[in-house]
């Protein structure tokens, strides 16, 4: 590679990875979520806090264990584990707001989320 084709690349490299970083923690913070279920037998609906870092989710609150990932477009993919009960959601954040769909072993319900 020529010096002008590294300079070139090295210049793409430095304005595009910070515009990737940036975009990657639009989402971070910390979430409030209220989830919900049209079934009485799965319970009437309860919160959870959870933090975004850099796209990955994590729990705030030691009772429930929280994993997955924020995508830039603000596409999310998490689970939230308690115990032996387990749930699976799906949705999107958009600005400081957020809501999806979520399913468990026996139960599905909604889910809306709002930054804290």
């Amino acid at each position: 590679m020529n010096s002008f084709r590294k300079g070139l690349f090295a210049t793409i490299v430095a304005i595009a990875l910070p515009a990737a970083q940036a975009n990657a923690s639009t989402f971070d913070g910390a979430w409030n979520v209220r989830i919900s279920s049209s079934s009485e037998t799965c319970g009437n609906g309860s919160t959870v806090s959870i933090g975004i870092n850099n796209g990955q989710i994590a729990s705030s609150n030691a009772m429930v264990t929280a994993s997955g990932r924020v995508a830039d477009a603000g596409s999310i993919n998490v689970t939230l584990s308690t115990g032996i009960k387990r749930a699976v959601g799906f949705g999107r954040l958009s600005g400081t707001s957020g809501s999806g769909t979520w399913r468990g072993t026996m139960c599905t319900g909604t889910w809306t989320a709002e930054r804290m």
